[in-house]
């Protein structure tokens, strides 16, 4: 009988601890609340099952405890409950993959008026790259990556001259505009993530990776790496600022293009050449 019980307390504890834990999510800044009512579902499905699994050792536990005189049956299967079984776990697995499948869906399909902003990861900064006033981002290539370059721009693309380059410095974005995030890596695997925008995914060298979200209130939020990517791993971070539209345009303004960028790291080595001669 007490082992019974103590079976069924670990349960009933691990309910109430779910649902009056101090540690859950912090408050969501974006359009993705439908991906935390996936992960709730989830919960709730599973934490249904744990508990009626947990609650069934408890019962046989007390109900086929050992008597004096009692001898146990041996049934080696049990046609009727194995199909019960199969048809709740089908029930339950169809479930949780349903609404995270039309949750997926959602997620990588990206509004027509989203606008592209590129994340670029590595040992251990962030950069980013904003369109300038063409709304358009210019190519970019790996193999082009340099000092005077450093996220790999086109320099004969005329779409990528005005692009706005923001090297170790904060991502601002406007609120309430849908963005399309095109991640990059040039050494090894990162992710970037925003807690409160739900949204993440992983940055692979050699390839584009994406996800899309709408902010939807403004402030302060802290950007992580949430793929070991070496040492300095936890040190990797950055915010993304957003901000009313009128404000995102001052900022953005006050920015330095593809083409300054150029200009001014060709004059700084012109000054050194004409320096050390």
């Amino acid at each position: 009988m007490a082992v019974a019980i103590i079976i069924l307390l670990v349960a009933v504890a691990s309910v109430l601890f779910h649902l009056f834990s101090p540690w859950w999510w912090t408050p969501i800044a974006s359009n993705w609340r439908y991906i935390d009512d996936t992960i709730t579902m989830t919960f709730w499905i599973t934490g249904a099952v744990f508990f009626a699994v947990v609650a069934f050792m408890a019962y046989c536990v007390f109900r086929f405890h050992h008597k004096e005189g009692r001898r146990a049956d041996y049934e080696p299967e049990n046609k009727r409950l194995e199909s019960w079984l199969t048809i709740g776990t089908a029930v339950g697995v169809g479930a949780m993959l349903a609404p995270g499948l039309l949750v997926w869906h959602q997620f990588v399909t990206v509004p027509a008026d989203a606008t592209e902003v590129e994340v670029m990861g590595q040992q251990w900064r962030w950069s980013y790259r904003l369109p300038g006033k063409d709304g358009r981002l210019g190519t970019s290539d790996a193999r082009n990556v340099s000092s005077d370059n450093p996220m790999g721009l086109n320099p004969k693309d005329s779409n990528g001259q005005d692009d706005v380059i923001i090297e170790s410095d904060d991502l601002h974005l406007p609120v309430g505009k849908p963005v399309k995030v095109l991640l990059r890596s040039i050494d090894v695997l990162h992710d970037f993530y925003v807690p409160e925008f739900r949204a993440k995914m992983d940055m692979v060298p050699g390839s584009v990776t994406y996800f899309w979200f709408t902010p939807t209130r403004t402030g302060t939020f802290e950007v992580l790496c949430a793929e070991l990517c070496g040492v300095a791993h936890a040190q990797m971070r950055s915010k993304v600022i957003v901000q009313e539209e009128k404000d995102y345009h001052a900022w953005l303004g006050q920015q330095q293009t593809f083409a300054e960028l150029l200009d001014q790291r060709r004059l700084a080595k012109a000054s050194y050449t004409i320096g050390s001669e």
